[in-house]
């Protein structure tokens, strides 16, 4: 169960960086705009920490 888990989380951070640092470093928009992406990466990235950490934490 731990390694299909492992496999979703690998799958997940994969999507999260190539469609969310894309737009970020390749975007011809506006300073502003590629902040507030890279802003909404940094949080996807921060959440699925969090939620790889407590799944993959060990019970004591």
């Amino acid at each position: 169960m731990k390694t299909v888990l492992g496999i979703v989380f690998f799958l997940l951070f994969a999507v999260v960086t190539f469609f969310g640092l894309g737009p970020v470093l390749f975007a011809d928009g506006s300073r502003h705009e590629r902040l507030l992406t890279l802003g909404a990466v940094a949080a996807a990235y921060a959440l699925l920490a969090i939620a790889a950490y407590g799944v993959f934490r060990r019970k004591r």
